[in-house]
């Protein structure tokens, strides 16, 4: 897979990428990354990427040429996201879906906005990472980024590891993790996970699970009755 990232800050990426699941899935050939300078498509002496937005406002607007010519340089094959707080938020599926393209080209944002030629008439979607604005698209994409490669087919070793996480399979949040000590200042792991009773185990998971995502995500949990993964009742 290819993953293309569009930023003014292409020293962003460099020591995230290269380090656990992304560094190691691009050192065994599962993944590419090309970090593309926006700048790098300007025609100014100045490498100007924004500009005033019409109408008056404050803030400034990135301009649409440099984005239209760095994608159209790239001949991307797959997915051209937009990172925007306007768009729809990222999940699991999206990750998923992403992870089985041959490419992936992500479009960051900064400064107050892009013009909005560059999400109708160049990028395919506009995504979101949830109800918050950040500095810039270059958060979003790497999140993006971990998110999709962690996906690949060899990306991570013990493939059941990623399975168990949450959003994997459904709706539910995974349940929480114990490890060595079994005692540490008098805070003890419950006695089930060291019984060795696998069935008990798996049925205390499953009630963990279910408490903290009826819990903490009330859409979640409405999602989980509506498939029927869930007892109907709270």
């Amino acid at each position: 897979m290819r993953i293309n990232l569009v930023t003014i800050f292409p020293e962003f990426f460099q020591a995230p990428l290269a380090i656990s699941i992304p560094g190691r899935a691009a050192e065994s050939g599962l993944v590419e990354y090309r970090v593309v300078d926006l700048r790098d498509h300007t025609h100014d002496r100045h490498r100007t990427v924004d500009d005033v937005p019409y109408g008056g406002g404050a803030g400034m607007v990135m301009k649409p040429e440099p984005f239209f010519e760095a994608v159209q340089a790239l001949e991307p094959r797959g997915p051209v996201v937009l990172l925007s707080p306007r768009g729809r938020v990222f999940t699991h599926r999206d990750a998923v879906r992403f992870a089985v393209q041959p490419e992936l080209t992500l479009l960051c944002g900064h400064y107050k906005d892009v013009d909005q030629r560059v999400a109708d008439h160049l990028a395919t979607e506009e995504i979101s990472l949830g109800d918050f604005v950040l500095s810039g698209g270059e958060v979003a994409a790497l999140a993006i980024t971990d998110a999709v490669v962690r996906l690949l087919p060899g990306a991570i070793g013990d493939h059941q590891s990623a399975a168990s996480d949450s959003f994997y399979e459904g709706p539910l949040l995974s349940p929480p993790s114990w490890t060595r000590p079994a005692d540490y200042r008098g805070h003890t792991v419950p006695q089930v996970l060291r019984s060795g009773d696998h069935a008990r185990i798996e049925a205390f998971r499953r009630e963990l699970s279910e408490r903290l995502t009826r819990e903490r995500r009330g859409d979640l949990w409405a999602r989980a009755r509506e498939r029927g993964l869930v007892d109907g009742s709270d």
